[in-house]
């Protein structure tokens, strides 16, 4: 298979390449293109030239469009799932959910459109707000969710009528290739196009006076960086950025209920979720019993290529972030205790045992850091005050959860605490109609829902006398 950039319709070739790595081999799985600054501009004037034709075109067109790429996507549902399952590393059963949401989000977007609303009646005036499409999307994604972050800001941008230039983390650029191939020939040329890149032409598309928005999903450090190069030309932002979310368990909480949720809010895809659990919280009354059952299922967790049958976390996704990892786990052997997994698995790629840590200090690295891997900081509270006063002592504000036996005091736990979104006796539940977003350094703007669509338009207020 070639993995080719997407431009005004074309699959195209290029003289340099990219290795994509394989995190359960460490070895090269496939090469892909490698785009130059030339096939940056190239892509930009396609998109700019295509937005005036695309943006009048309509809903019912833009939505038949995105219809078709839902049917496209759907009818390779195997050859999505196995290929992000070899360049991300999850399970196999975790990718098909990954491909089954970014088809439903396309249908999803598809039955969406802004028509005029009328703000204002009165005698003497008529007052409607139009809400109308930016222009040149580009949309900049990471290696954790390749396909289904992509789409939460191709679809909302592609049926508010925006032209999208979609750039892939150079960690796992093989399903948006793949993407661009199958989808590319529903929409008209120009209209959705595909950059692969060495995490080089990031600042130029950023910069670029042509662009009219960045959609940006990545870590808040290079979410500034975003931010500044985008300030030049007054830009529209999203910013996804990292999170440091905490879980709080009540006292009156089922713990022997509710521990293999806790440990699946941390360990889903190894960790590497923006909105994953990074660091829990124990009333002291059952602090030792969830040490104890959730060092059970660290230790019974089955790590292993995600194509194996029965695996249940597969590698972490790269090299850089496997050595850190491990810098992070000898850290947590010297300031706390290692009470379950903090080893390496087998001979070759990046698998780490789910990993329990107790005795951290509040500012201890794994507690303040956002680790995005499979380990897990512990930590008593008496207190509740005290313990939302450590869950928000944090520069991040993304997501987090309450686990309780009274939705009253689960409430009342969630209203306190800082961030975008809050679950209680839940976690990582995010219905497409639902919003999300982060507060402090954990983002600008919202994805999904109607908040989603509206971040990739412009308000434009309408104002008629009727005198």
């Amino acid at each position: 298979m070639s993995f080719r950039l997407l431009i005004n319709g074309d699959l195209i070739e290029t003289s340099t390449s990219i290795n994509v790595f394989n995190p359960a081999t460490g070895q090269v799985l496939e090469t892909c293109a490698k785009a130059t600054i030339e096939h940056a501009d190239h892509a930009v004037d396609a998109a700019d030239k295509a937005f005036p034709g695309w943006s009048s075109a309509g809903y019912e067109y833009r939505s038949k469009c995105l219809h078709a790429a839902a049917d496209a996507v759907e009818s390779r549902r195997s050859d999505f799932s196995r290929l992000l399952t070899q360049e991300q590393g999850k399970p196999l059963h975790q990718a098909l959910q990954e491909v089954d949401g970014a088809v439903a989000s396309l249908r999803y977007y598809a039955g969406m459109s802004l028509p005029l609303k009328k703000m204002h009646d009165s005698d003497t005036a008529l007052i409607y707000e139009q809400r109308s499409p930016l222009g040149v999307v580009v949309a900049i994604t990471p290696w954790n969710f390749p396909l289904l972050l992509l789409m939460m800001k191709l679809a909302p941008a592609l049926i508010a009528g925006n032209t999208v230039i979609a750039k892939p983390s150079p960690q796992t650029p093989l399903t948006t290739a793949l993407l661009g191939e199958v989808i590319g020939q529903m929409f008209p040329k120009g209209v959705v196009n595909v950059l692969l890149d060495e995490n080089d032409l990031g600042p130029y598309l950023t910069s670029h006076p042509k662009v009219a928005k960045i959609s940006f999903t990545g870590s808040t450090q290079t979410g500034r960086r975003v931010m500044i190069s985008a300030a030049g030309t007054l830009k529209r932002l999203t910013l996804e950025l990292g999170g440091n979310d905490a879980a709080i368990v009540l006292d009156d909480a089922d713990i022997n209920q509710i521990a293999p949720s806790l440990f699946w809010a941390s360990m889903f895809n190894s960790g590497q979720v923006c909105l994953a659990t990074k660091r829990i919280y124990v009333h002291e009354s059952l602090y030792d019993k969830a040490c104890e059952l959730l060092a059970n299922l660290c230790d019974e967790a089955v790590v292993g290529n995600g194509l194996d049958a029965g695996v249940q976390i597969g590698p972490v996704q790269n090299k850089a972030q496997f050595e850190k990892l491990r810098d992070l786990i000898e850290d947590c052997r010297q300031h706390g205790h290692v009470i379950a997994g903090g080893q390496a698995v087998g001979n070759e790629g990046y698998f780490i045992k789910p990993t329990l840590v107790t005795g951290l200090g509040s500012q201890s690295r794994l507690v303040c850091e956002e680790q995005f891997g499979p380990i897990i900081p512990i930590i008593s509270f008496r207190d509740i005050d005290d313990a939302i006063r450590q869950v928000n002592n944090s520069d991040y504000g993304l997501g987090g959860c309450v686990w309780t036996s009274s939705i009253e005091r689960g409430l009342e736990v969630a209203t306190r605490i800082e961030t975008g979104t809050v679950w209680v006796n839940k976690y990582l539940d995010m219905p497409l109609d639902i919003s999300f977003g982060g507060t402090k350094q954990s983002g600008i703007g919202k994805e999904q829902g109607l908040d989603g669509l509206l971040e990739y338009t412009k308000s434009k207020n309408i104002n008629i006398s009727k005198v």
